[in-house]
């Protein structure tokens, strides 16, 4: 009876082990997902302009420790190793990595320098009204009403066709109807435009 008693505590053992390996991977796979879907999908380095609380990955070939990733501080500035404050905010990612480049040179012979942008955290739009999820929502690359709209989810109460988008230009503030029935329906497309920096979405 030994051996068989041995032989299941054995097995026991080896099952207890896989559901946690396999609730280890799948935890990890969520949150890889997760960080995914936080990261900008696509940013052009050479016209987008990086604003506050944005995050960058400032990358310096062959030089690790003058490599970081790093926020952009309410001024406007980020703290890098050897040059301390530098202007970020209001310049392209490419723009900035010439500047420090520049900067580095009395320090590092030819220095390459690359600025990633990992997070967007000045571009948002703001949700109000009937949706689940209210309040500020980081805008990502051409995004669309449609888009914003899946993210934030209706409430029962929800008037879908009445939706419409608040944007200012030039000072005015204008009146952006959306019909989300329609748009569902492949009827009248042009309403899904592309949202800009400071659109707020309104759904009664």
């Amino acid at each position: 009876m030994k051996p068989l008693r041995q032989f299941g505590a054995a097995l026991l053992g080896c099952t207890m082990t896989l559901g946690a390996w396999a609730q280890s991977a799948t935890a990890a796979k969520d949150n890889s997902a997760t960080t995914t879907a936080n990261q900008p999908s696509s940013v052009d380095n050479s016209t987008y302009v990086i604003g506050r609380e944005d995050s960058l990955h400032v990358a310096v070939w062959k030089e690790p420790e003058l490599t970081a990733t790093l926020p952009v501080r309410p001024d406007g500035m980020i703290s890098l190793p050897l040059l301390n404050d530098v202007q970020a905010a209001g310049l392209t990612p490419m723009q900035l990595a010439a500047s420090i480049s520049d900067k580095l040179k009395k320090y590092v012979s030819d220095p390459r320098v690359t600025v990633v942008v990992t997070a967007m955290n000045s571009q948002r739009i703001y949700m109000l009204g009937e949706v689940t999820h209210t309040g500020a929502m980081p805008l990502i690359p051409n995004m669309t009403v449609l888009q914003a709209l899946a993210s934030a989810g209706f409430t029962q109460f929800a008037n879908t066709k009445g939706i419409y988008i608040l944007r200012t230009e030039n000072g005015k503030q204008q009146k952006i109807p959306f019909n989300y029935k329609q748009v569902i329906k492949g009827e009248s497309m042009e309403q899904n435009i592309p949202l800009k920096p400071g659109d707020t979405i309104v759904v009664p």
